[in-house]
This record gives C-alpha cells, sequence and structure tokens, in this order.
C-alpha cells in the first residue's frame, strides 16, 4: 500500500494475518522466525511471552537487512501462551501432547497470554502482554477424541484452537477474545497508534 510506512508481521500464523487483516491493516512481508520455544526453567507464564515475542521481533530485525525493500518497516512480533497456573500448555504438535492438554484444561479454568513487541522505524521496543481468563466446560471422552480426530489442535498453543470446535467447549471467557486467537485487536491497534502508524490507512473502500 502506498502512503503509509511499510509494515512486517513477524509471524507465518494464518490467524494473525486473518486478523490483522481484521483490522484493516495488510502487513507488507511476513517474517516469521524459526526459535525453540521452550520456557525455560520455572519461567513464568507472562515473562516467557514476553521474552519469545522481543525473540521473534529481533530475528525479523535482522532478516530484513539493510537491502530489503522493507528495510526501516515497523515490525510487529507476538507470541501466545496457554497456562494453568505456574504451568506452560505446549503448542500440541503430537495427539498425546493435546491430549494431555484437553484432559488438564477440561472443566478448568486457564489464562491465555499474548505478547506484542512493536519496533518503529527508528529501532524504539515497545512491548505490551495481554491476559484473558478462559473456562472450559468438564470434557467427556467422545468430546476429546472427536476433538482430537479433527485435527484442529494442531500447532496450537494449548491443544486447541477457540475460533474452530473448541468454542463449544468454553463456558466463560474474561477479556480479549482476539488475544485467545492469537492477536489482541484493541491493545495491537493502541500500539501502533501510540507510536504513529496510521491505523484508519486502509480502512477506506474496505466493503
Amino acid at each position: 500500500m502506498i502512503g503509509r510506512p511499510k509494515l512486517v508481521l513477524a509471524s507465518g500464523s494464518p490467524r494473525r494475518v486473518s486478523l490483522i487483516n481484521q483490522a484493516g491493516i495488510e502487513p507488507d512481508a511476513l517474517r516469521p522466525a524459526d526459535l525453540d520455544e521452550t520456557p525455560t526453567r520455572g519461567e513464568l507464564p507472562r515473562v516467557c511471552a514476553n521474552r519469545l515475542a522481543r525473540a521473534k521481533a529481533d530475528a525479523a530485525l535482522a532478516a530484513i537487512g539493510v537491502d530489503d525493500d522493507v528495510y526501516g518497516a515497523y515490525i510487529l512480533a507476538a507470541d501466545t501462551i496457554v497456562a494453568v497456573g505456574r504451568r506452560i500448555l505446549p503448542k500440541a504438535e503430537v495427539i498425546d501432547e493435546a491430549a494431555q492438554c484437553l484432559r488438564l484444561l477440561s472443566g478448568r479454568n486457564h489464562r491465555v497470554y499474548t505478547a506484542l513487541c512493536l519496533v518503529t522505524p527508528k529501532r524504539k521496543f515497545r512491548q505490551r502482554v495481554v491476559e484473558t481468563r478462559v473456562r472450559f466446560k468438564r470434557l467427556s471422552s467422545e468430546d476429546i477424541d472427536s476433538y482430537l480426530g479433527s485435527g484442529e489442535w494442531r500447532g496450537k498453543a494449548g491443544g486447541y484452537a477457540a475460533q474452530g470446535l473448541a468454542g463449544t467447549f468454553i463456558v466463560k471467557l474474561v477479556g480479549s477474545y482476539s488475544n485467545v486467537v492469537g492477536l489482541p485487536l484493541y491493545e495491537t491497534v493502541a500500539l501502533f497508534a501510540g507510536e504513529g502508524f496510521p491505523t484508519h490507512f486502509g480502512w477506506l473502500n474496505t466493503v
């Protein structure tokens, strides 16, 4: 888009792309980072999310390089973590991980944290963490087995996707729904606006 600063999204997540598009913002490039997202020993969920979002932003900044056509762009990175108490749940990659997550979440409250890291063209870093509280219904064996069979859990923090079938598991949600999906829209746009990014630029002729 001509007429506004360029934006790099430090993610390859279709969910984050869709959410930022929902806000009327189209990234000029995607620069996902290949990082080890394993929490450090004793690391708290909020701290872990913040660390990983900053690491993703740093990796995207390094990937741009001085000759890239998006040099000098704003960079947005995010990391989403699902936690029960201090316990950080994995981004489930195998079915046993997903099953363990679902059994742990069944009938309980948990928290979803998304850390945002915005890098401005002047290389100023702005970070914030958004927290949403979620309660699942008590899951039956049929609920769990059927959800595992859907495959929706793959690669999802906590082994579920709120925007899909697992939305039927949510009894109560306090805070940002888009945060649970992967990018808290209100806080993201507020972060952009605070650093001079024209958030309404793409709102014309969007329908």
